[in-house]
C-alpha cells in the first residue's frame, strides 16, 4: 500500500536550509489504521503532505500501490490525489457557498463523474456519515461536528484506497471526537487504510498501531495494546 525509504524533505529559502524528514522509512499495509504522533515541529505534517501527493520528497523513494511516487506527472498526482486518497482537514475545508451535497460532490466533479452519478455517490457518502437529513444547509448552518463528517463524506466518495487525516478531532469537543473516531474505525473495518495524525493519547488509542515522530525521524512505532473500540 504505502511504502517510504529513506526519505528526506529539505526546504531552502536563500542560504537557510531546513531538513524536516531525515531519512524515514515507513511501510503501511493494506487495512491498517496507523496514528502518527510527537511535538510540533516534528515532521508530521511534512510526512502527511508528501504521502498525500502534496509536496515532493527531496530524496529517498515513496511508492503507493505500487507506483514509484516521483516518477510521476503533475497530471498522474492530481489523479492520483483525487482517486486513491481522501483528505480530512483539522479546519473542514469546505467552500462556505455550495451546499453540503454540492461540498461532497465536488471531488467527483474534478474526476469528469457523470452528474447523476454524482448525485447518487454523494448522498450514499452522506448517508454513511448520518447526514442524510442536511444536504441543502451550508457549512456555515451547521455544527463543527457535522462539518467534519461532511469533509469525512468529501473523502470517501471516490472510494479512496487511504484516508489522510490531519488533527481531525483538533477542533472537537469530547462528545463530537468519539463520533467522528467512530465513523473512521468504521470505515476502516470496511478495508479503507487510514493514517492520521493527532496529538491526543486517547485519539491515538483508537488506532491498530502508533508511530512516533521527533525531529524529522521516526522514534518508535508500536501496536496499539488495549484498543479503544466503538
Amino acid at each position: 500500500m504505502i511504502r517510504i525509504e529513506n526519505v528526506t524533505k529539505v526546504y531552502k529559502n536563500g542560504d537557510i536550509q531546513l531538513t524536516a524528514l531525515k531519512g524515514i522509512s515507513l511501510h503501511v499495509k493494506p487495512g491498517e489504521f496507523v496514528a502518527v504522533m510527537g511535538p510540533s515541529g516534528c515532521g508530521k505534517s511534512t510526512l502527511m503532505n508528501l504521502l498525500g501527493c502534496l509536496d515532493s520528497i527531496t530524496s529517498g523513494k515513496y511508492i503507493l500501490n505500487g507506483k514509484d511516487v516521483s516518477t510521476l506527472s503533475g497530471n498522474e498526482l492530481a489523479y492520483i490525489r483525487n482517486k486513491e486518497i481522501g483528505f480530512v482537514f483539522q479546519s473542514f475545508n469546505l467552500l462556505p457557498r455550495m451546499t453540503i451535497l454540492e461540498n461532497v460532490e465536488l471531488p467527483m466533479v474534478y474526476a469528469g463523474v457523470p452528474a447523476r452519478e454524482r448525485r447518487a455517490r454523494a448522498l450514499e457518502a452522506l448517508a454513511k456519515v448520518d447526514l442524510s437529513d442536511r444536504i441543502r444547509h451550508r457549512p456555515s448552518e451547521i455544527s463543527g461536528g457535522q462539518r467534519q463528517r461532511v469533509a469525512i463524506a468529501r473523502a470517501i466518495v471516490n472510494n479512496p484506497s487511504v484516508i489522510l487525516a490531519d488533527e481531525p478531532t483538533g477542533n472537537l469537543d469530547t462528545k463530537v471526537t468519539v463520533e467522528i473516531m467512530k465513523i473512521i474505525q468504521q470505515l476502516n473495518d470496511e478495508g479503507v487504510t487510514v493514517l492520521m495524525v493527532t496529538h491526543e493519547p486517547d485519539v491515538a488509542n483508537y488506532a491498530k498501531r502508533i508511530v512516533r515522530m521527533k525531529d524529522g525521524c521516526i522514534i518508535d512505532d508500536y501496536p496499539v495494546q488495549n484498543r479503544t473500540i466503538l
